[in-house]
């Protein structure tokens, strides 16, 4: 693997913490546990749009899914504050403690940081607004404008032509394994961020490298 010169990262669970919304969840009276539950439950539904060849904005597709997933527990009376407390909780995430000094000593190495997001552009403003970290990011992408998601070859050849980037020259930072793929067959480098030593699936595309922390990253693209 060549050193890259940018740097695509991946926002919802790879830059942001979302254990925060177990508690939010227990909150409007439902199980801590939906709240994984939910945040898969968006990502393949969003996927299967993709693979299906059409999409649909991140934000609608995790309040619909929020909607069937608390219904039977809050009924319908108490639904939309329910919704929009959960989702009020996930767009005021934070980062995770290993963000902030991996991505400054990954600037500090003179790579370009752009993000390459599912969600929307302002989540991911508001979160690296909150870190402090904003002014590191060369830009903000969200793959609505790519209409399709990734992991289809769309969303990544989208964020390379935004960038004027050849496949050659990127690396892919991610949690998900999917992601990981994704940018692999469309010939980028990969990172994948293990920060809980899951196994990686076999079936998927491995990555070419693997770290626990973004400053594990930067280490390795010295």
């Amino acid at each position: 693997m060549q050193r890259p010169q940018l740097v695509l990262f991946d926002v919802n669970e790879t830059l942001s913490d979302l254990s925060p919304l177990a508690a939010r969840f227990d909150r409007v009276g439902a199980a801590p546990e939906l709240a994984r539950v939910w945040f898969v439950s968006v990502l393949r539904d969003g996927i299967a749009l993709a693979a299906a060849g059409t999409s649909a904005p991140f934000g609608e597709v995790a309040v619909e899914t929020l909607r069937g997933l608390l219904a039977p527990v809050v009924g319908s009376d108490g639904l939309e504050d329910a919704v929009q407390q959960v989702m009020s909780a996930f767009t005021g995430l934070d980062v995770h403690p290993d963000v902030p000094a991996g991505v400054q000593a990954l600037a500090d190495r003179g790579l370009r940081l752009v993000t390459l997001s599912n969600g929307s552009t302002s989540v991911a403003e508001g979160l690296l607004g909150r870190a402090g970290l904003l002014d590191r990011f060369e830009r903000l992408l969200s793959v609505e404008r790519a209409g399709i998601w990734k992991p289809a070859p769309g969303a990544y050849r989208y964020g390379l032509t935004e960038c004027g980037a050849s496949a050659q020259e990127a690396i892919l930072v991610a949690v998900h394994p999917w992601d990981i793929d994704g940018a692999g067959r469309a010939g980028m480098a990969t990172a994948w961020l293990n920060r809980d030593g899951a196994r990686y699936p076999a079936f998927f595309r491995p990555a070419d490298v693997e770290v626990d922390t973004l400053g594990a990253l930067a280490e390795v693209l010295h």
